[in-house]
């Protein structure tokens, strides 16, 4: 998924590293933790 598709979602954890993202189109949500790649939530 391109990165202009994708919003990130401000939360608290990510002062640890862990980062929520939403894609713009179909409203998807995904997480990173730290340097691994992006996985979808559900």
């Amino acid at each position: 998924m391109p990165l202009y598709s994708m919003k990130e979602i401000w939360t608290p954890l990510k002062w640890v590293g862990i980062k929520f993202f939403k894609t713009l189109d179909e409203g998807d949500y995904f997480v990173k933790v730290g340097n691994n790649p992006r996985k979808k939530i559900g």
